[in-house]
């Protein structure tokens, strides 16, 4: 079972002040940034063993598309495409398996084909879903995010984004501590593109360690998100790169212990460059 502490104390041994890196494997045909490239069986089994050999953390498998605008797929759908990626990684390999999915029942068979943690964008607000975690003893993301997949990104607007994403994530914390989820398996995500503006995104970034001070493992992923192209003047997927990997970085050095990324080789080897002249 993936031990979230034991994986951070081995990591700041190794490379001092580097966060995990989770790589992203979307199954779906229509993800944002990688949508279709990793249905078919073999182009999966190339990226699993490409993150592996790049240095991935986590990889974090997803089946149901949670970009601006995404459909709602059937639960039998997300199911016959996550179960058996899990199932083939974790049949073969060591790398802890991450689920990211909002429904409980692709958390619990995500769970029993060898996933060790959820990593839900509802902050497991689905019925049963905190009980499913607690039971089952392993780690969770809790995200922010505003509104739903199809109309989140519809003007959001907040009186203060920083209160209120924090407010929102200590009261799932306080739901899912009641549930009997030890703190110790509790990550958190302030949601950066989940309903917010670039202005609240760069304002979640800068004052990163609002979150980092709640004292508990922040994830940040703003991967090729909508975010880094308008900063660079409205790049699309393809030039995003080099941005993605700059603001994991400044995450990373901000307090993130986790970083949510599609390019994981960029990354890690950032991460290194970093961690041996910074000792």
């Amino acid at each position: 079972m993936f031990d979230l502490k034991k994986e951070l104390q081995t990591k700041h041994l190794t490379r001092p002040g580097t966060p995990l890196v989770m790589g992203i494997l979307n199954v779906t045909p229509d993800s944002f940034s990688d949508g279709g490239l990793f249905i078919s069986q073999k182009l999966m089994e190339v990226r699993v063993v490409n993150m592996i050999e790049e240095g991935v953390d986590i990889i974090d498998v997803g089946g149901e598309s949670t970009r601006p605008g995404a459909a709602i797929v059937s639960l039998d759908v997300e199911l016959n495409r996550v179960l058996p990626v899990i199932e083939w990684v974790t049949q073969r390999f060591d790398v802890p398996i991450s689920i990211d999915t909002y429904k409980t029942q692709v958390m619990y068979e995500s769970i029993q084909a060898g996933a060790s943690i959820v990593n839900d964008v509802n902050a497991l607000q689905s019925e049963g879903a905190v009980e499913c975690v607690a039971q089952a003893g392993v780690s969770v993301c809790l995200m922010h995010k505003k509104g739903e997949p199809a109309n989140m990104q519809v003007a959001p607007s907040y009186d203060d984004v920083i209160d209120e994403v924090r407010s929102f994530l200590l009261q799932r914390v306080e739901a899912c501590e009641k549930a009997g989820i030890e703190k110790n398996r509790i990550i958190l995500d302030p949601g950066f593109g989940f309903g917010k503006t670039l202005e609240h995104n760069e304002r979640l970034f800068v004052e990163m360690s609002e979150f980092v001070n709640l004292g508990y493992p922040i994830l940040a992923g703003v991967s090729r998100k909508r975010m880094i192209g308008e900063i660079l003047g409205g790049v699309d997927m393809s030039g995003r790169l080099h941005g993605s990997v700059a603001a994991a970085i400044l995450a990373g050095i901000k307090g993130a212990e986790i970083v949510r990324v599609h390019d994981v080789g960029p990354t890690v080897d950032s991460f290194k460059v970093i961690s041996h002249l910074n000792a």
